[in-house]
C-alpha cells in the first residue's frame, strides 16, 4: 500500500509522525474517541497494531517490548478510565526506566464542558506515571506534539510520555503548513565525572571485602557484568545487583550476579558488614515495606555510599571508566562455565521446579520472572549458567506484570522463546494477555505456580506480626473454594494447556512447549 503524501486528518499525521520517529508497534485498547486513530492505523500499515483486551495488558506489553527491543512502543488507550486501567503496569515500567509512549484519546474539546460520563481528570491521572505530558489541541499541533512525546521517552534511561489526543484533533484536517515538524533534540549524554570515578575506586580499595559494587539498569548486560566482576576481583570487593532488575544478560561466560533478597531478614543479612557501597545504575537498597522494629534502609549505619554517575551520564559509560582507571577489562573477569543441573524427579517443590526449568531452558530464552514466592531465588540461581538467556524482573512491585511483559517481549523478539514464570494470584490480574498471545502466535511458555494462595501475603502476615489469622483473614490470603483451573482458563483464551504435578512431568511439558510453535500454558500443581 502506497503511503499518502500528506495527512488527511490529525490522526493520519499522528501515525506518520510515529513512523518517522521509529515507533512502529502499538498495543491498543481503543474506544469511541479513538476511532479516527484506528482508521489511521489501518491506512498506514507500517505500524503494527496489537489488540489487548485490558489496558493493563497493553501497558505491560509495551514495557516488555521496550525492554527487549531498546525502543519505545506506543499504547492506544481510551480516555481517563482506560489510562487508569493501565496505570499499574505503567508504574512498573517507570520504575524499570522503560521508554513507553501512551496515546490517550479524549473527548472533543468542545464536548468537555458537558461533563459526559467518561469525562475525568485525565491529566491528573497521567501525571502519576508520566515524565512528560502533553495535549494536541488541534490537528495542527499533532506532528510537533508527537515528536516531543517520542523524544521525551528517550530522555535519560527511559521515560514514560503521555500524549492526550482529543477526538476533534484526530478527525480534523491539518493545514498544509502543519504537516511536517522537526523532531526535538534528545538531550546529549553527559561525560563521565573523572573525580567521582577516582573517588569510587579509592572507596572500594580502602574497604576491600567490606565494600560492595552494586549494579543496575544498563550495566547488567554481558559487557557490564564482566567489567564489574573484573573490578571486584581487582579490588577484592563484593559485586551485587538490585533485588529486581529490568533486564539482565546471563549464561556461560557471564559471571554470577548475586541479588539482594526480597525478604527483609535475608536482605539485612545480605548487606551485613558492607561498609562502603558504590552504586552504578542502582539506587541505595531499601526494604520493600516497613516492618515493625526493622529498618527501612538496608545499608548499615556508617556505611559510605557513593554514586559516581551524575545525572545525564550513562551508567555503563561510568562503569567502563572505572574499569579503565583500574586498568582491568572483561578478560580479567572470573570464568563462568556452562552448567546444567540433572533433570529432577519427585514431587514439585521450590527446588525441583527450579531444577526442571534450569535443566530444560533453551539457549537464548527470555525469562520473565513473576514467580513471586515459589521461584524467587531458587530458579534464578539454578539457571545462572545453563545457556545464554535474558532475565526480566518486576521492578515496580505491582503484580499482574508477568503475562503482559512476556507478550511484549515475544513481539519484540519473535525468534526467541519466552518463558513466563507466574504465580497463580498474579496471573489473575492480567490473564487476558493469554488471548493476545494466541491471536499473535507468540512463542511464549507460561508456567503457573498453582499453590491456590497468595503465599507471599501469608509470609508478609507473619513478617508484619499481625497475630493469629482467623477464618476471615485466611480467606483473604487464599485462592480456594473453588480452586482455579488454569488449564480451562488458558484453553478458554485459545492457549493449549496441561497440568503437571511432579518434576518429571514438568520437564516433559516444558520440552514439548519449546518444540511447538505458539503459546502454551503449564499449570504446575504445588501442595
Amino acid at each position: 500500500m502506497t503511503e499518502p503524501t500528506f495527512a488527511q486528518t490529525g490522526a493520519d499525521l499522528l501515525v506518520q509522525s510515529l513512523l518517522s520517529q521509529g515507533v512502529d508497534t502499538c498495543f491498543a485498547n481503543p474506544g469511541t474517541s479513538e476511532m479516527h486513530m484506528v482508521a489511521a492505523l489501518d491506512r498506514h500499515p507500517g505500524v503494527r497494531s496489537i489488540l489487548a483486551l485490558f489496558e493493563g495488558v497493553a501497558t505491560g506489553a509495551a514495557d516488555g517490548y521496550a525492554r527487549m527491543s531498546g525502543k519505545p512502543a506506543a499504547t492506544l488507550l481510551h480516555l481517563g478510565p482506560g489510562l487508569a486501567n493501565g496505570i499499574a503496569n505503567l508504574h512498573n515500567a517507570r520504575k524499570a526506566a522503560t521508554p513507553v509512549l501512551n496515546i490517550v484519546g479524549d473527548h472533543a474539546t468542545h464536548h468537555l464542558e458537558y461533563d459526559a460520563p467518561l469525562t475525568s481528570d485525565l491529566d491528573g491521572l497521567a501525571r502519576t506515571v508520566s515524565h512528560w505530558l502533553g495535549r494536541a489541541l488541534s490537528a495542527d499541533e499533532v506532528a510537533a506534539r508527537t515528536a516531543e512525546a517520542v523524544a521525551a521517552t528517550r530522555g535519560g534511561p527511559g521515560r514514560i510520555a503521555t500524549l492526550v489526543m482529543p477526538a476533534d484533533a484526530a478527525w480534523s484536517a491539518p493545514s498544509p503548513g502543519a504537516v511536517a515538524a522537526p523532531a526535538p533534540r534528545v538531550a546529549a549524554e553527559q561525560p563521565v565525572d573523572e573525580d567521582r570515578i577516582r573517588a569510587a575506586a579509592a572507596l572500594l580499595r580502602r574497604h576491600g571485602a567490606a565494600g560492595m559494587l552494586m549494579l543496575g539498569g544498563a550495566t547488567l548486560n554481558a559487557e557490564g557484568i564482566r567489567l564489574a566482576a573484573a573490578i571486584a576481583r581487582s579490588l577484592q570487593c563484593r559485586m551485587a545487583g538490585q533485588s529486581s532488575n529490568s533486564r539482565m544478560q546471563r549464561g556461560p561466560g557471564i559471571p554470577r550476579v548475586a541479588r539482594v533478597p526480597y525478604p527483609i531478614d535475608q536482605a539485612l543479612a545480605f548487606m551485613q558488614g558492607v561498609r562502603a557501597l558504590v552504586r552504578i545504575g542502582a539506587p541505595t537498597p531499601v526494604a520493600f515495606f516497613a516492618y515493625p522494629g526493622k529498618p527501612s534502609m538496608l545499608v548499615e549505619d556508617g556505611c559510605e555510599v557513593l554514586d559516581p554517575v551524575p545525572e545525564g551520564t550513562h551508567p555503563l559509560a561510568a562503569l567502563k571508566a572505572l574499569a579503565a582507571f583500574l586498568d582491568v577489562d572483561e578478560s580479567d573477569a572470573p570464568d563462568q562455565p556452562r552448567q546444567r543441573p540433572e533433570r529432577p524427579q519427585g514431587a514439585l517443590a521450590h527446588q525441583t521446579v527450579a531444577e526442571a526449568i534450569a535443566s530444560t531452558l533453551p539457549d537464548h530464552a527470555i525469562v520473565v520472572d513473576e514467580a513471586v514466592t515459589t521461584g524467587r531465588l531458587q530458579t534464578y540461581e539454578a539457571c545462572v549458567a545453563v545457556g545464554p538467556h535474558d532475565w526480566i524482573n518486576n521492578m515496580g512491585g505491582s503484580i499482574g506484570y508477568g503475562l503482559p511483559v512476556a507478550l511484549g517481549a515475544s513481539i519484540a523478539c519473535p525468534e526467541r522463546r519466552v518463558l513466563a514464570l507466574v504465580g497463580d494470584g498474579s496471573a489473575f490480574y492480567t490473564s487476558q494477555a493469554l488471548w493476545t498471545m494466541a491471536r499473535e502466535g507468540c512463542d511464549v511458555t507460561v508456567v503457573i505456580y498453582a499453590n491456590r494462595s497468595y503465599a507471599i501475603l501469608q509470609g508478609e502476615w507473619k513478617n508484619m506480626g499481625a497475630g493469629e489469622a482467623g477464618r476471615s483473614a485466611r480467606d483473604l490470603l487464599r485462592l480456594d473454594r473453588p480452586d482455579p483451573d488454569w488449564v480451562a482458563i488458558a484453553r478458554g483464551h485459545g492457549v493449549p494447556a496441561l497440568r503437571v504435578d511432579d518434576a518429571e512431568g514438568l520437564c516433559t511439558a516444558l520440552e514439548r512447549s519449546y518444540a511447538t510453535s505458539g503459546p502454551m500454558l503449564i499449570e504446575a500443581w504445588l501442595d
